[in-house]
This record gives C-alpha cells, sequence and structure tokens, in this order.
C-alpha cells in the first residue's frame, strides 16, 4: 500500500478551503417553515391536523400568527408537544401589535416559551402619520425586547407596504431599524418591499445581521394575480435575496407564505416548497 504523503504546501492548499467548505455547508442548512396564516382556515378547523400535514410535505418548522395567543396553557402545550413529535420546530410567533403591550408581553412570553419559539414578532402596527409615530412604534419594541431577553427570546418586527412607502422623505423602515435595538429582527416580507417599490437585496445589504428571517412570498405587478402567484412565479428575485440573506444579512430561517393561489391552500404550500427546493436545493 502506498503511503499517503501530505507536504506542507498541500496541507495549507486544503486548509484554506475549509472555510469556504464550512460556511457552504452552514449556509445550506439554513431551514424553512410555513407562516401558518398561508392555511389558516385548515389551521382554524384542525390545527393539529394542518401542522402535521405542513410537516410530511417536508416544512422544518412554522409560524403560529395571532390566533395562537388564545389558546389555553394546556393547548399550547399540546401543540409543542405535537412539534416534538413530528420533529419540526416553531421558529416565531406573528403578534398584534399589542400583545406586545406591557398588559400583554408576560402572556406572549410564557406562550412562546412553551412552543419552543425564538423569535416573537409583531406582525404590523396602526397606521403612523409622521416618523415622530414611527419612533415611537420602535420604543415599544425595545421595551418588548428588554422584557423578552432575560429568558432567550428575541423581539421581531414584520414589515408591509407602509414602511417601505417614504413619508417625509425617509422610509419608516429605516426609522424602524435606526431606533430599535440591533437585537431585534427586521423580518423581511419580500412580496410587500417589492410592491412598495424597494429593492430586497438593497434593503438586507443595508443592514447586516439584522434580517434574520424572510416571508418568502412573491408579488406580480399584473393586478389580475398580485400576491396570488405562486413562489417563483412574480417578481422577487430569489436567488439574489437568499445570497444577500445567507453573505452579510443574518438569515436563520426562511418562511413561505402564501395569501392565496388558484390553487386549494394546503396544495397551494406544497407546490411553494416543491418550487423554493429548486431554487436553494437543501
Amino acid at each position: 500500500m502506498t503511503a499517503l504523503r501530505i507536504t506542507r504546501r498541500s496541507f495549507l492548499a486544503i486548509s484554506a478551503t475549509l472555510p469556504w467548505a464550512l460556511s457552504a455547508r452552514a449556509s445550506r442548512a439554513i431551514p424553512v417553515g410555513l407562516e401558518l396564516y398561508s392555511v389558516r382556515d385548515e389551521l382554524k378547523r384542525d390545527p393539529e391536523g394542518t401542522v402535521r400535514a405542513v410537516a410530511q410535505m417536508g416544512y422544518q418548522g412554522v409560524e403560529f400568527y395571532a390566533p395562537y395567543f388564545d389558546w389555553t396553557e394546556q393547548q399550547t402545550k399540546q401543540m409543542r408537544k405535537l412539534l416534538d413529535d413530528l420533529g419540526i420546530r416553531c421558529f416565531s410567533t406573528h403578534n398584534n401589535e399589542d400583545y406586545l403591550h406591557p398588559e400583554n408581553i408576560q402572556k406572549a412570553h410564557d406562550r412562546n416559551l412553551i412552543l419552543g419559539s425564538k423569535y416573537v414578532v409583531q406582525a404590523s402596527s396602526k397606521p403612523q402619520t409622521s416618523l415622530d409615530g414611527w419612533k415611537t412604534v420602535a420604543a415599544g419594541l425595545n421595551a418588548a425586547a428588554e422584557h423578552l431577553e432575560p429568558a432567550g427570546l428575541k423581539a421581531g418586527y414584520h414589515n408591509h407596504q407602509p414602511e417601505f412607502t417614504p413619508m417625509e422623505g425617509k422610509r419608516p423602515i429605516e426609522i424602524l431599524a435606526k431606533e430599535t435595538k440591533s437585537s431585534i429582527m427586521l423580518q423581511l416580507d419580500i412580496g410587500t418591499c417589492l410592491e412598495a417599490g424597494s429593492d430586497p437585496v438593497a434593503w438586507i445589504r443595508a443592514n447586516p445581521g439584522r434580517i434574520r428571517s424572510m416571508h418568502c412570498k412573491d408579488w406580480s405587478p399584473d393586478p389580475a394575480k398580485g400576491y396570488s402567484v405562486l413562489f417563483g412565479e412574480g417578481t422577487a428575485d430569489f436567488k439574489n435575496i437568499f445570497a444577500a440573506g445567507e453573505n452579510g444579512g443574518g438569515v436563520e430561517y426562511y418562511l413561505i407564505e402564501q395569501e392565496g393561489s388558484r390553487f386549494p391552500a394546503l396544495e397551494t404550500v406544497h407546490r411553494c416548497l416543491d418550487a423554493y427546493r429548486k431554487i436553494r436545493p437543501a
């Protein structure tokens, strides 16, 4: 048998490739989940059956939205057990603005800990008429983060069109980014960012480390289609969006979201996952 000899030069050459290889492996390991608003009617009829169906499709996690807040503690524990049995995670929850207010934040804290969630995301804000109003929203997020972080939970904010629509010469999302703690996630809704006329890639690059998750929702400028297009059928440049998210953006997980389509809801999210895997294989 011929002995394998590695010279110092070849060792250094091999070693130089390791950081890239490890980085690539870490990048590919980013999980994909489903924002369960996408299957809201099914979830209302049969929460456990719907979550089970989503897991069987191959989704690695979920994001529960506002109705989870009304579950009893026992219902929340039962859902956590199901997630554990299925081998999937609750990455985050979407919350009405008042869930992060002082009178409700402890309940949100407790429910998210039971679910195993990491991020408590404010899903939107009531309409603001000035940039000072958006500064008030940012202050509320900072206060919520102070309450959540001792338990290992993080606060987040999810944009819609208004946050990317200029006001007083500035986009409100810029105020939120500047006025909130760096620990607060800026969850990027790709579709609404596009509809408001902004560039998702430019936004991600301008906010390194803050875009820890994205709602992978496509959009078409055709009024007859809008958000009803499936993942990959609209104008979103997902390859470059993913590259930006994974190379400086700080993305930890992706979430498919769909507001409706020409197919039934469960078939829709299955098709979206298949399309996602073609662009970004597991």
